[in-house]
């Protein structure tokens, strides 16, 4: 899995790089996972800008001015935070597009309503455009975090 990680990366920098563009991450469930991927890269500081690793609530909301309304309504693991995460990472950065994690890795932590395994990843970039959708994954907490960074990093390629 690190290698097709690696592999994914490597090619979102040759994109990114091409176009001129630089990205910006914020996480939650995976824990600064994606950033690591794309560092792991050589030479990623020409389209990595930085990453927010905001795992509380009270860090979306300092960090990446996720609305606290927001949390309490819908929850920190929801497309409305996912997507406000995006937004906040790009204007918190020099990043030309974002992408953002939340969800519920386990093994513990799951609802009838969101279970274990359900993520939010959204992409935004400075033009405006936005998207955001729902993954269910299986498996144990490290295969759904996993499945999480390939998922975000995929998306920015076809964002």
């Amino acid at each position: 899995m690190e290698s097709e990680l690696f592999e994914l990366a490597e090619q979102l920098g040759r994109k990114l790089k091409a176009n001129g563009k630089k990205i910006a991450t914020a996480e939650s469930c995976t824990g600064g996972w994606i950033a690591q991927t794309i560092t792991d890269v050589p030479g990623s500081s020409a389209w990595f800008d930085r990453g927010f690793v905001t795992y509380s609530n009270t860090a979306k909301v300092q960090m990446l001015d996720v609305s606290p309304e927001t949390l309490e309504k819908h929850g920190a693991v929801s497309a409305e935070t996912a997507t406000e995460m995006a937004a906040g990472a790009l204007a918190h950065s020099e990043a030309d597009v974002a992408v953002a994690v939340t969800g519920i890795a386990g093994p513990d932590g799951g609802t009838p309503d969101k279970p274990v395994g359900t993520v939010f990843i959204a992409w935004a970039d400075k033009n405006g455009e936005a998207k955001v959708i729902k993954k269910q994954f299986a498996g144990n907490r490290r295969q759904i975090r996993a499945e999480t960074v390939e998922s975000a990093i995929e998306g920015v390629a076809l964002f």
